[in-house]
């Protein structure tokens, strides 16, 4: 694949470079803009246009500053914050903070250097031109356009800093010209979502059981052997009635070290298990055509071993982690994660079940944790 040249002042493709557009101006006050790391990544971002524009400011990205300037402020629009206008003089340094207003909120009240300086904010007299992101309100305005007008009012002329937004109204004007000529990315990412399989539609099947299977074995008597291990213990619910089965089935080799402890069954119960033949019996009739659902392969693989392997089967971890966009862990941890409480008493396989449960129910309404952007006076 061919990437595009992008410049590297303004970090954009060169198809849509916006340094041309600049208009440095010289400010009294010095401004300091604290960008949080998402934002950094925006391609629409205003806030690297901002720093450009004024040879009287710095740029960090980060979650907050190492020390406080000197005379400083923070532009942050929280109840305590003062109007500008209302400003007896203005603060040798201004701190602006770049980023979602759900993003910037955390910025401020999670670094103690920002948290304890004093706040200003300004109240706008037109809308913005930021006609290319989402704004709650008209009042909202880019970094750009808010350090425009705040350095203005400083300075006691208001319109002295518009020029440096001849830039910001280039890459607006640019960005609709792109999109007037197809559809937007958040179009295009929408298209590709619907077009995206439902890995949840599994879970709706009416015929679904959840099975989880334990298994006895032993290390291999010859180095380098495979021993697979036979199954012993399984236990199934049929997730639209309700209906469970559990089986013990006799083992047909010497029992692997502490196997009742781990499996929380005792050594006699298992002894006094069905044999192969009726479990499996049991099994078939209650899975007849059923869509088997179990965590990653092991229960399968032990009835494999059996040769009753499922026809029809799904692996909820597989399916799990698709939802989530990451690992999820074992059978109980991802249960508890969705509010999933272990009954005590219960040998393993029933707990494991019961998560696996718990799991199915709770999953298709469980979302990722997701940062809403709700922007305000500064993006």
């Amino acid at each position: 694949m061919e990437h595009r040249a992008l410049c590297l002042k303004c970090r954009r493709p060169k198809s849509v470079c916006w340094c041309h557009a600049l208009v440095p101006m010289a400010s009294a006050t010095r401004v300091v803009f604290v960008q949080h790391p998402r934002e950094s990544r925006v391609p629409v971002s205003t806030c690297r246009m901002a720093h450009l524009s004024l040879p009287n400011s710095e740029l960090h990205v980060g979650m907050g500053l190492a020390k406080a300037p000197p005379d400083a402020a923070v532009l942050f629009p929280s109840d305590d914050a003062v109007d500008v206008a209302a400003l007896d003089r203005p603060p040798g340094t201004l701190v602006v903070v770049d980023g979602t207003w759900s993003n910037a909120k955390k910025v401020v009240q999670r670094d103690p250097v920002l948290r304890a300086l004093p706040r200003v904010r300004v109240n706008p007299t037109r809308p913005g031109n930021y006609r290319i992101r989402k704004e709650p309100s008209e009042e909202c305005l880019s970094t750009i356009e808010a350090v425009a007008l705040v350095l203005g009012l400083f300075e006691g002329q208001p319109e002295k800093f518009q020029p440096i937004l001849s830039v910001f109204d280039r890459m607006v004007n640019v960005q609709l010209e792109h999109i007037g000529k197809g559809a937007s990315r958040h179009a295009r990412w929408r298209e590709r979502k619907k077009a995206k399989p439902d890995v949840l539609a599994p879970l709706r099947d009416p015929s679904l059981v959840i099975a989880y299977g334990e298994g006895n074995g032993l290390p291999a008597a010859v180095p380098g052997e495979r021993v697979r291990p036979e199954l012993v213990q399984l236990v199934a619910l049929r997730v639209a009635t309700g209906e469970r089965f559990e089986v013990l089935v006799k083992p047909r080799r010497t029992l692997a070290p502490h196997l009742d402890y781990h499996l929380g069954v005792s050594t006699e119960a298992l002894l006094a298990g069905l044999s192969v033949p009726d479990a499996l019996a049991r099994w078939r009739a209650f899975t007849d055509g059923a869509l088997v659902a179990t965590w990653g392969s092991f229960t399968n693989d032990l009835l494999d071993v059996e040769g009753e392997r499922p026809p029809r089967t799904v692996n909820l971890k597989h399916l799990c982690s698709q939802h989530v966009f990451r690992s999820t862990g074992g059978i109980e941890a991802f249960a508890q994660e969705l509010g999933h409480v272990a009954r005590e008493g219960d040998g393993r396989a029933a707990r494991r079940l019961a998560a696996l449960a718990h799991i199915v129910g709770k999953l298709p309404a469980h979302k990722r944790e997701q940062d809403h952007t709700v922007a305000n006076h500064v993006h």
